[in-house]
């Protein structure tokens, strides 16, 4: 799969040997979040995703900095997100106003969820600031890896709003609870050898280029193994996370019952003996519409 610039505004996609690799492209404006890139990320994901040819996805970005986060556009310009802009001439009513407005979060919180529903482990890769909507973002993420000059801010406290995209729900169970207290009050930078020790990030790199070479490495080690286990597998880790211990083990029972099937362990077996590397099927394409 390849996508060229007049196909997306935001994003360059391409795809080899199972794994995917999305780049936020618009380095220049620091990889703002314009309004086509609410639309475009969660359509490309979920395409990755429902294809079942790729296995696992790498989230990278281009220039100094992963992103600064939302742009400013969204908020300012006539016919943005946030305007209120109706067909009608007439006033729309306040309550139907906040109403659209619970919609449109929920909406731009789904782009940064699909990443989380995904079929396949999604790896992000940080480099410089990783800004406001950048940390909503990589918090939807399986893992996350970042370069030794990178940091992260929960900038929405900074500009006097409540971060509503996903970080405050998900950061304080990747990182403890205080410490993502701290940064959702405070607005402080999160330097990249903090979120290391904080469990934030799995490795720090010393620059983009050996980031990129150790992320898409280990992606390919994910490529090697039965996608159908490893969708299994980010499935109940998922589940686990927001459920108890005994609810866990009971759905991945139920899991089992019906997705496990010996096809795929009798191929590890047979591919050990005969000192090759196993092949797995594909997932098969899910279907949104019939």
């Amino acid at each position: 799969m390849s996508n060229s610039p007049e196909e997306l505004t935001c994003f360059e996609i391409d795809t080899d040997g199972g794994v995917a690799h999305l780049r936020l492209s618009r380095p220049e404006t620091k990889n703002s979040m314009i309004p086509e890139f609410w639309s475009e990320l969660p359509a490309a994901v979920n395409e990755l995703s429902d294809s079942g040819e790729a296995r696992a996805l790498v989230v990278s970005s281009t220039g100094r900095h992963f992103t600064a986060g939302m742009d400013l556009s969204v908020f300012t310009q006539p016919d943005s997100l946030f305007s209120g802009r109706s067909e009608s001439s007439e006033a729309p009513e306040f309550g139907r106003v906040r109403a659209e407005t619970r919609n449109l979060a929920l909406t731009l919180q789904e782009s940064f969820s699909c990443l989380e529903k995904a079929r396949m482990p999604v790896l992000a890769a940080v480099q410089g600031g990783c800004v406001g909507g950048g940390v909503d973002m990589v918090c939807a993420a399986d893992m996350r890896y970042c370069t030794a000059d990178a940091f992260f801010c929960i900038q929405e406290i900074n500009i006097a709003l409540t971060a509503d995209l996903g970080t405050l729900q998900r950061l304080p169970r990747i990182i403890p609870d205080g410490l993502a207290r701290e940064l959702a009050y405070t607005g402080r930078r999160l330097t990249a050898d903090e979120a290391m020790s904080a469990g934030l990030v799995n490795q720090v790199y010393p620059d983009h280029d050996a980031m990129l070479e150790g992320v898409l490495a280990i992606a390919q080690e994910i490529v090697q193994r039965s996608p159908l286990a490893i969708w299994g597998s980010k499935e109940m880790l998922n589940y686990t996370r927001d459920h108890s211990v005994a609810d866990g083990l009971n759905y991945v029972a139920t899991w089992q019952s019906g997705m496990f099937h010996p096809d795929d362990m009798a191929e590890v077996f047979a591919a050990r003996s005969e000192g090759r590397d196993p092949v797995f099927q594909n997932l098969l394409p899910t279907r949104r519409t019939l």
